[in-house]
């Protein structure tokens, strides 16, 4: 699909695909536009037809008629911005995606706290002149390192939501796991809940919430009894990868919280190497790759660029 950026304003050419559709069939099924994001639109005019402002119900396009939606409002920024070394993986319009460093937050917990991730996405935000806040569409821990999809507008992130929800979003984790996994590869079904006892810990729960993690063993360190292994999350839960191999009695390596020990360099071993997403607007497959710290103890680029399938 052709779509070029003017000013705050997105220019589609109509694709064959579309022709006959309404312009309020576009807007709800063909980008999942949320329901106060489509008030705003209409009240304010923000969607043309040729240019010209046809009632959305009865409006049909044609194929190569020239839709234009306004998704690039300035808006405030929400987070205060914090001077950070960003390392910027893929950037467009629409989409960022930066290589978290271990060690850092991905999103302020407190109000008070203003040296995570968003902060210094925000700040690169404000330097290279985009009005808006930086809203991410996943999470990693703390001390986990790797690829992060941030929206730049709040349609992207409306249509990366469903995207990571139908598991259109793939991550893939690199991973340094104690012990010998047998067999090589396989699959972690287990749900996953809150522990009672510990205010941040999760564990293996009956009562939790479905989570698979799919594993392959990429080779075995004799010198260390330690594999170092690659995972695919089916689903998204909080510590998964963490809990599904400490539940199968091959935490992660420095991953105390979860039975793991290690060096004092790391807490856990844990690097979110490949993001593979389809562009919600051009619908073309992106596929990033985020190289390890270079004094990582841990990852090579050799590791993460072996999981690149076209190498």
């Amino acid at each position: 699909m052709k779509t070029k950026r003017m000013g705050d304003w997105l220019e589609v050419i109509i694709p064959d695909p579309w022709d006959g559709l309404t312009i309020e069939k576009i807007l709800k099924k063909k980008w999942n536009v949320p329901r106060k994001l489509m008030h705003s639109f209409r009240s304010n005019k923000e969607v043309t037809l040729n240019n010209e402002n046809p009632h959305w119900k009865t409006a049909t396009v044609k194929s190569g008629d020239v839709l234009r939606v306004r998704l690039f409002r300035p808006q405030p920024l929400e987070v205060t911005p914090t001077y950070m070394d960003i390392e910027v993986i893929y950037e467009d319009d629409h989409i960022l995606v930066v290589n978290k460093p271990a060690g850092v937050f991905t999103h302020p917990n407190t109000p008070h706290e203003h040296d995570t991730l968003v902060n210094g996405v925000a700040f690169y935000f404000q330097m290279n002149g985009i009005e808006a806040t930086p809203k991410y569409v996943h999470r990693l821990d703390r001390n986990t390192s790797g690829a992060i999809l941030f929206a730049k507008h709040d349609l992207a992130v409306a249509m990366l939501g469903k995207e990571l929800q139908e598991r259109k979003i793939k991550r893939t984790y690199l991973a340094w796991a104690h012990g010998k996994l047998k067999p090589r590869r396989g699959k972690i079904e287990k749900p996953i809940g809150k522990d009672r006892h510990h205010p941040v810990r999760r564990r293996v729960s009956q009562g939790g919430q479905h989570a698979e993690t799919h594993y392959e063993v990429l080779s075995y360190d004799a010198s260390h009894d330690a594999s170092l292994v690659k995972l695919q999350l089916q689903t998204g839960r909080t510590h998964q990868i963490r809990v599904h191999l400490s539940h199968i009695g091959h935490p992660l390596l420095g991953d105390e919280m979860y039975g793991g020990t290690g060096s004092i360099d790391y807490k856990q071993a844990l690097h979110a190497a490949r993001l593979t997403l389809i562009h919600p607007f051009t619908e073309k497959e992106i596929q990033c790759l985020a190289m390890p710290a270079s004094d990582s103890p841990l990852f090579t680029n050799e590791q993460v660029k072996s999981l690149d399938p076209s190498s």
